[in-house]
């Protein structure tokens, strides 16, 4: 499935009104692995967003996250997707927008989500599941954090 995702962007005129800056199908879709597909919707560097100016952030590449920053991302999981176990130094937001998919933890531990669901995903290593017979299509917010640490150990990004 080839993402299309119309998007809408907001900015202001020289003096100060709002206006229309983007409205387009983001034209960034990739495919990392078989069976998945991604498209960076707009991302941000540094707090507080500074929304002076204007430069479309999705023009260039991207890594999964961005360090002080944030990333919006839609991901197409097809049933089979090809495993990618992976944890972010980020803050993940992630709202299920159709279909069904399992969230694995590295520990086997998993969890069945579906259209409208929402998960909190805070540095753990994990893996998206689509062992069903439909698309799945998550909304994702990535905010940039600080490593999780344990047992005196930082836990970096993997994968």
């Amino acid at each position: 499935m080839s993402l299309k995702i119309r998007r809408v962007v907001t900015g202001h005129t020289a003096d100060g009104r709002a206006k229309i800056e983007i409205d387009d199908i983001a034209k960034n879709v990739i495919s990392n692995r078989p069976g998945a597909s991604s498209c960076v919707v707009w991302s941000t560097k540094g707090f507080p967003v500074n929304n002076d100016d204007f430069a479309d952030p999705t023009a260039g590449s991207f890594k999964t996250t961005v360090e002080g920053g944030t990333v919006f991302r839609i991901v197409c999981y097809e049933p089979g997707v090809t495993p990618r176990n992976h944890r972010t130094d980020s803050i993940d937001y992630a709202v299920v927008i159709s279909g069904e998919i399992e969230m694995e933890l590295d520990d086997g531990v998993v969890a069945k989500l579906k259209a409208g669901d929402i998960l909190v995903q805070r540095g753990t290593i994990h893996n998206w599941v689509n062992r069903g017979s439909e698309i799945c299509v998550i909304a994702f917010v990535l905010v940039s954090a600080k490593p999780v640490t344990a047992a005196g150990k930082s836990l970096n990004a993997v994968g």
